[in-house]
């Protein structure tokens, strides 16, 4: 799982980055409004982490932005206020979840771990479905025609990504933010040889992974 923090207060981030550190979930942390803006932009998360007073962009704006792209990342809004209405416009203005400060850590790792749950496509248990595979993203497993194979880690996570959004073009950009992190320095061709494994092992499915023309790859059905 990786998830994104918006929040301008840095105690809170290093704190909540270890924590869910040691729960192996992946963390991004943007400290400001309009870094926060281009982050969540990205559509790379499971969940984000969002607090609604922050410097530049404020919480709510960033989240309006980001529903009107069509990103469906489920969203936690962190608030200092307690009060039905502001519970209520963050709801209203797409957020899943909302958690007032200070919170339990706790409760919120717990939050995160559910709203990382909800369906994408169909889901049960760890494991999701198209056409005609399955594939258990907590142990890595791809199931096709009743055989189960298990697959290297960068691979897995690639699978992954296609499997829980499938028909939606991931940018190349998007792959290696994902995979191999924001600041990494990773060639294109990397990308190609983990698709082109992936693709060996579909060929006998229903479903394929196609390239998109300067832009980058989707799974969706033959």
């Amino acid at each position: 799982m990786r998830i994104l923090i918006v929040e301008d207060e840095v105690k809170i981030t290093q704190a909540l980055n270890y924590l869910f550190s040691k729960q192996k979930i992946d963390v991004d942390i943007a400290n400001d409004g309009e870094e926060g803006l281009i982050l969540s932009s990205k559509d790379i998360y499971d969940v984000i982490v969002l607090d609604i007073m922050l410097p530049g962009v404020d919480g709510i704006q960033i989240l309006k932005t980001i529903r009107k792209e069509g990103i469906k990342t489920p969203v936690i809004m962190l608030t200092a206020k307690d009060t039905v209405d502001d519970r209520v416009f963050g709801l209203e203005n797409g957020a899943d979840d909302y958690l007032v400060k200070p919170f339990a850590t706790k409760e919120l790792i717990a939050r995160v771990k559910a709203l990382a749950r909800r369906k994408s496509t169909e889901y049960v248990g760890e494991i999701y479905e198209f056409e005609d595979i399955k594939y258990d993203v907590k142990n890595y497993l791809l199931f096709i025609e009743e055989k189960e194979y298990k697959i290297p880690l960068k691979e897995a996570m690639l699978m992954e990504m296609f499997i829980k959004k499938p028909r939606q073009v991931f940018t190349r950009e998007q792959i290696i933010d994902r995979i191999w992190g924001l600041e990494a320095d990773v060639l294109e061709s990397n990308i190609e040889i983990y698709v082109h494994h992936l693709r060996k092992r579909l060929e006998e499915t229903n479903a394929k992974i196609e390239t998109v023309r300067g832009v980058g790859y989707m799974l969706k059905e033959k």
